[in-house]
Parts: structure tokens; C-alpha cells; sequence
């Protein structure tokens, strides 16, 4: 999926890290905001339908609930009594809005019990604090069919993305001592090395096994062709439909008229370079 080629899931017509897996049940990740909230709800309605003895789990950030299907969310949620775990990452930040500028209540978790759902907080940088909360979480949610809320309040330690520059914001300082006393991953790593499970020469052979095998699956996956143009057609309907298959024709056929055309050769290279089409 990372590198869009023929063999990811999404055929390259997704962000390189937008990751899913039907066969683990995971969700294709979203760009657009708080948008996989209503329809996390209606899984869960799916589930409680079906007794299956499962939940839902949905993850958003601090400035997905001041969008509009996020408040949508709660209320269906809460209202129908649906097995989800709703997961708020608050970094305090969203992106680059500070959270006072955002809301004006104690935090997200008490918008959970204005909508009349259990909820708690907890801090993000405790491994052991955030898989007990869920664990607690998913009982209640399976055998209640209740919904639940669990803030888990967290630092960012970086920028949000590659085009954001955090230090207009927050001091680099505050960030980069964060990072060398609360980051969630070394507070575990003391904690083994504490315990003796763990040691710099098990991290140090571990990081190399690593390397080596993403290095090795990146050099496969650069000699697998990419998929074929046309897949922009499918999945839209069950069936590709007459309008989509005249469509379908007639870019083909652009392409081919206009191969000289700089773009359009880039294009047309992109296509012999595809794999065929089932």
C-alpha cells in the first residue's frame, strides 16, 4: 500500500499511509475529518444487530470533535446504545490550534458524559494505563452495549506533517524535552530494561532484523508494476456502469491521440507500465 503499487489493497489511489485491512477488520484511514466517526457508529449498530460480541473501535484527535460529525457520533451512539470505543488522542494542538481556542470545557472526556456515555482520561505516555483503560473499555462495550469515551492526552513531539512548522506555535525546547522524558515508547523500553527483559544488544539486533526485512520488502515491492489506469473506474458501483465505461473509452483513447503531448506521454508510459487488466 505504502509504495501504490498492483499488489496493495488500494492500487495506489490512496495517501501512501492511509493503511486498511478488510481481513483485520481495519479501516482504510481518512484524511477528511471526523468523517469515519458516523459511520464507526453505524458498525457498531451492525454489530449489536448482529450479537456477534463485537465493538468498534474509532480514533480521532482533539480537533475532530469540534467538527459537526463528531457531536453526530456521540448522540447516535449514546442514544442507541452501540458497542464503540471511541479514542481521542488530544495533543492539546489538533494541528496548530491551541486547545483553548478550541473549546472552553474540561477537555473532550466530558463531552462524553453531556452526551450521557461513560468516559475517562488517561495519560497517553502510560502504555499500561491506556491498554487497561481499553481492556475495561471492551468489556463494557461488549457485554452492556454501552458506548465509551477514553481521552488519552499525549504530546506531539514533531511537527504534524511535513509542511507544518510547530515552533510557530510551541516552544522547540518544551518538544524536545518531552520527547527525552515522556515519550511512550522509551518510558516502556526503561521499564523492560528495568525488569530484565531488555537490553542494547537485544535493541541493537532487533533494529537490524528491522531494517533489513522493510529494506528487502521495499526492494520487492519497486519491481512490482503499478495497476493499470483504469481502476479509477471500478469500485464506484457494484458494476461498472455505461456512463463510466464511455468514460472509460474515451480516456483511453485521449490518451493514445495525444501521446506527444508531455503529460500525456508520461501518462501513456504509466500505462504500458501497468499490469493488465483482469
Amino acid at each position: 500500500q505504502c509504495m501504490g503499487n498492483a499488489r496493495g489493497s488500494c492500487k495506489g489511489i490512496q495517501m501512501p499511509i492511509h493503511y486498511g485491512s478488510k481481513d483485520l477488520n481495519y479501516v482504510t484511514i481518512s484524511s477528511t475529518v471526523a468523517t469515519q466517526m458516523p459511520q464507526a457508529v453505524g458498525s457498531a449498530y451492525a454489530y449489536k444487530r448482529a450479537a456477534n460480541e463485537k465493538c468498534v473501535v474509532c480514533y480521532f484527535g482533539d480537533g475532530a470533535t469540534s467538527e459537526g460529525d463528531a457531536h453526530a457520533a456521540f448522540n447516535f451512539a449514546a442514544t442507541l446504545e452501540v458497542p464503540i470505543i471511541f479514542i481521542c488522542r488530544n495533543n492539546g494542538y489538533a494541528i496548530s490550534t491551541p486547545s483553548k481556542d478550541q473549546y472552553h470545557s474540561d477537555g473532550i472526556a466530558s463531552r462524553g458524559t453531556g452526551y450521557g456515555m461513560m468516559a475517562i482520561r488517561v495519560d497517553g505516555h502510560d502504555l499500561f494505563a491506556v491498554y487497561n483503560a481499553n481492556k475495561a473499555a471492551r468489556q463494557m462495550a461488549v457485554n452492556e452495549n454501552k458506548p465509551i469515551l477514553i481521552e488519552v492526552m499525549v504530546d506531539r513531539f514533531g511537527p504534524h506533517s511535513t509542511s507544518d512548522d510547530s515552533s510557530a506555535y510551541r516552544s522547540e525546547e518544551k518538544m524536545r524535552h518531552h520527547a527525552k522524558t515522556i515519550d511512550p515508547i522509551e518510558r516502556v523500553r526503561r521499564y523492560m530494561d528495568v525488569r530484565g527483559c531488555w537490553n542494547n544488544e537485544k535493541e541493537k539486533t532487533w533494529r537490524k532484523e528491522a531494517t533489513d526485512m522493510v529494506l528487502k520488502e521495499l526492494e520487492q515491492c519497486e519491481h512490482i508494476k503499478r495497476a493499470s489506469i483504469t481502476i479509477m473506474f471500478d469500485n464506484v458501483f457494484e458494476k461498472v456502469e455505461p456512463h463510466l465505461q464511455k468514460q472509460m473509452h474515451e480516456l483511453m483513447q485521449h490518451v493514445q491521440q495525444n501521446h506527444e503531448a508531455s503529460f500525456l506521454t508520461l501518462l501513456s508510459k504509466y500505462e504500458q507500465s501497468c499490469v493488465p487488466d483482469k
